[in-house]
Order: structure tokens, then sequence, then C-alpha cells
């Protein structure tokens, strides 16, 4: 399991929040509304990071070679589930930004549900 980087993350919050400012600079009569938005817009760029990163850390992404018992399990039918490789896949976070997850994706040997197990 990767352990998040919470220097990046200090580096990222670091840069958006000058990029805030100097923004508010070139915006001198922007509407507390105006700020409210682009600050969330800006914050979201750490919320996507923090969550991919720690998305990361979950149990889930490498399950191979695990006894039947802590493998992640069909949602239909509860069976565990079989590997069927590491897969990426991208997903979009609150904002638009993307959130890259690299898992094992498995597959259900009783009703052949694909997986890409959550978490």
């Amino acid at each position: 399991m990767k352990e998040p980087n919470e220097e990046q993350w200090q580096e990222l919050s670091t840069r958006i929040l000058t990029d805030i400012r100097e923004w508010r600079r070139s915006h001198p009569k922007a509407t507390l509304a105006e700020i409210e938005e682009e600050v969330h817009r800006r914050m979201s760029q750490l919320e996507a990071q923090v969550i991919e990163d720690t998305a990361h850390t979950s149990a889930f992404q490498c399950w191979s070679g695990k006894p039947a018992h802590e493998r992640p399990c069909c949602p239909i039918c509860r069976t565990p589930l079989q590997t069927r490789g590491k897969h990426m896949r991208t997903l979009q976070a609150a904002g638009g930004h993307d959130i890259t997850l690299k898992r094992e994706y498995g597959t259900c040997p009783t009703c052949g549900t694909g997986l890409f197990p959550p978490g």
C-alpha cells in the first residue's frame, strides 16, 4: 500500500493559497460569491489529490492470492471475486478533477459480474 505523500499535499496547498491571493489581487472588486466560487474551484484540486492518494492506501488495491474470506465479494451474490489483473480507472471528483486509481479488477466465478472494488 502506498502511503499518502503529505509533503506533496503541503506543496499543493501552498501553491493553491498563493494562486488564490494572486487571483484576489487581480480581481479587487470580486463579490463574496465570486471569491467563494474561486476558492472552491482551486481547493477542489487539493481535495482530488487527497482523495486519490488516500484511496491508494486501500487494502482492496491488491488482493490476489488472499484467502477467499479476505477478498472483495460480488455485490450481487456475495461470492468472493477472482482477480483479473490490475487495471487503471479514471474517475471524476467534485470540481471536475480526475482521480486515477490502479487496482485489481475482479469477476465473480458464480454470476460473472465484473467489479473494480471500491475503497
